[in-house]
């Protein structure tokens, strides 16, 4: 039976391809020459993550966390995403979600949905939510599985009780800790291929035809 299942956001949850980049977008600008450096094994994740800081700074020396809440706020669910996790609930599922998307554009995501655990990447800031350019790395981009594998052993629950949702290559990461992986909208044939299911409408809802059976909720009790 399945009884937990992890989510990608961006790309998947979220109608954005990069959360990071929509902050970027904002500011009409990009952060290219850091994607090429940490493809090319030059940087890490948190050097990534200051990078992308510094880019941002470059427009908005004073940038605020709040002011980043003002970006994230108008980044649109994926259509169908409350009908799925509203049946997921029903069913007594668990629901998380895993990404190397921005911390706190997966809180609102967890909060409008009903989302149980919601993992993601950050950004440090001061007394005044400020940021200070350092980052926090929650999710490595390359890094999914070693991460559901520790939200697996905490809550209690195997891989062949999981399913995953994802749309790109560090996703397959999280297809391998999981009975059952969607490649949702992939991004290539690797995602394909390293998935049991794949949908290809722009329609979370149709996950659903792809997972297995759920456990029961307990009789008279919210399921989670």
């Amino acid at each position: 039976m399945l009884r937990l299942v992890a989510f990608d956001m961006d790309g998947t949850l979220v109608d954005v391809p990069s959360s990071w980049r929509v902050v970027h977008d904002h500011f009409d600008d990009s952060n290219d020459e850091g994607l090429r450096r940490f493809l090319a094994n030059e940087i890490d994740d948190e050097e990534f993550i200051r990078s992308d800081i510094r880019r941002w700074w470059t427009h908005a020396p004073a940038l605020t966390v709040f002011d980043l809440e003002r970006i994230l706020a108008d980044v649109p669910l994926m259509p169908g995403a409350a009908d799925l996790v509203r049946a997921l609930r029903a069913r007594g599922a668990r629901t998380a979600i895993v990404s190397g998307g921005l911390d706190l554009l997966a809180r609102r995501v967890a909060r409008e949905l009903g989302i149980d655990v919601a993992l993601a990447n950050g950004v440090r800031v001061d007394a005044a939510g400020c940021l200070t350019g350092e980052g926090i790395v929650r999710v490595p981009i390359h890094g999914k599985e070693g991460v559901l594998s520790r939200l697996q052993e905490q809550l209690g629950v195997a891989p062949e009780e999981t399913a995953s949702v994802g749309n790109s290559e560090i996703d397959v990461g999280l297809f391998r800790r999981s009975r059952v992986g969607v490649a949702f909208l992939p991004e290539d044939e690797r995602v394909r291929s390293a998935a049991t299911a794949v949908v290809a409408e722009r329609d979370l809802t149709k996950v659903l035809d792809a997972l297995g059976p759920f456990s029961a909720p307990a009789r008279g009790k919210e399921p989670f």
